[in-house]
């Protein structure tokens, strides 16, 4: 059950609303200040079509299109007006809301980076994508993990963008690290529809966990955005399922209480808890090592698949991107989230 979409909220529950927000064409700052409007608008709007929602998800894209437009003119700072602005717009609506931006890096090419900010204005998650879409995407991998952040009524919450959904690994992150909802913002076109549903359910099921999925929609003339928001139970099952309407805002109740019930009293399928401890019929605690070589392969710097070097696209260039020349720098140090938008 979503509650007939929050309309019924329960004093356990938190109300998701997931816009299907309209493609833009965003080339100048002009461009940029009006998409930033037209968010702020939206905001209002999930606020009035659902007063029981405690957060709001735009997609990945939403501030600035599928261009892929590197240029710094429209890029954003954790401290510029697109981010005070939306800080405003979750206070005076009272609602906490989830947002895409192209995040200027000053040593390399922009970070695509999302931001949950509560109804209060202070922000309580900043994420930086791991896994751009390459090789169609240019922007830097992201350095700063996967952080958790605790949302409304108590929930355990965790972002990630796009592509990022398409490794079960990051799923697992998300749930090992405590998240109890796992939102993904998207700005996927019409021929990921298959994979974008079946690994919307999947990431739920697999790790217990609620997740809330959307993608930009219609068109900017040049690209089509499919919609179909998802709001998935840790089941598998989804409770909300969007059309290919522009503007189109889903929303549902969920139930963090009861993914924290499932993880504690499920035998069969607890699968986040049976992972780390395989067989614990056969030998006390079940086994706890890491029999998986490409997990053991990573940590030491040694990931290499057995068809290497038979892959053909290994950059850029037939995107028409240069040929990178730095090497990835590694983790980076998590900001300081409110002195940014204080």
């Amino acid at each position: 059950m979503s509650g007939l979409g929050g309309l019924n909220k329960t004093p356990s529950g938190v109300v998701f609303g997931a816009v299907q927000l309209q493609l833009p064409n965003v080339v100048t700052r002009d461009d940029l200040a009006a998409q930033t409007q037209r968010i702020v608008d939206m905001v209002g709007k999930a606020r009035r079509n659902m007063p029981t929602m405690d957060l709001v998800v735009f997609p990945e894209y939403s501030l600035h299109g599928l261009s892929m437009d590197t240029n710094s003119e429209i890029m954003c700072r954790l401290d510029g007006p697109e981010v005070e602005a939306f800080r405003k717009a979750c206070v005076s609506n009272d609602i906490w809301g989830c947002f895409s931006i192209m995040e200027y890096n000053p040593n390399g090419n922009p970070y695509n980076s999302g931001i949950i900010i509560d109804s209060k204005g202070e922000l309580k998650l900043y994420y930086r994508k791991l896994h751009p879409w390459v090789p169609v995407e240019p922007w830097e991998p992201g350095n700063l993990g996967i952080p958790v952040c605790e949302g409304p009524n108590g929930s355990k919450i965790a972002l990630i963008i796009c592509h990022d959904g398409m490794f079960p690994e990051m799923a697992r992150e998300c749930a090992y690290k405590g998240a109890e909802i796992m939102i993904r913002t998207a700005g996927y076109t019409a021929p990921i529809r298959h994979a974008w549903r079946i690994t919307n359910q999947a990431n739920a099921f697999c790790n217990q966990i609620i997740t809330i999925s959307v993608c930009m929609c219609g068109t900017d003339g040049t690209f089509d955005s499919m919609g179909e928001g998802m709001i998935v139970n840790f089941d598998g099952e989804p409770l909300v399922m969007g059309s290919h309407r522009p503007d189109e805002i889903i929303t549902a109740e969920v139930r963090p209480d009861l993914v924290r019930e499932s993880r504690k009293y499920w035998s069969v399928e607890n699968n986040i808890y049976q992972f780390g401890h395989r067989g614990y019929v056969a030998v006390k605690g079940g086994a706890q090592d890491c029999p998986y070589t490409y997990m053991k392969d990573l940590v030491d710097g040694s990931y290499r698949l057995p068809w290497e070097d038979e892959v053909v696209y290994t950059d850029g260039t037939s995107c028409g991107f240069p040929l990178p020349s730095r090497e990835y720098q590694g983790e980076g140090v998590p900001p300081d989230l409110n002195a940014a938008v204080s």
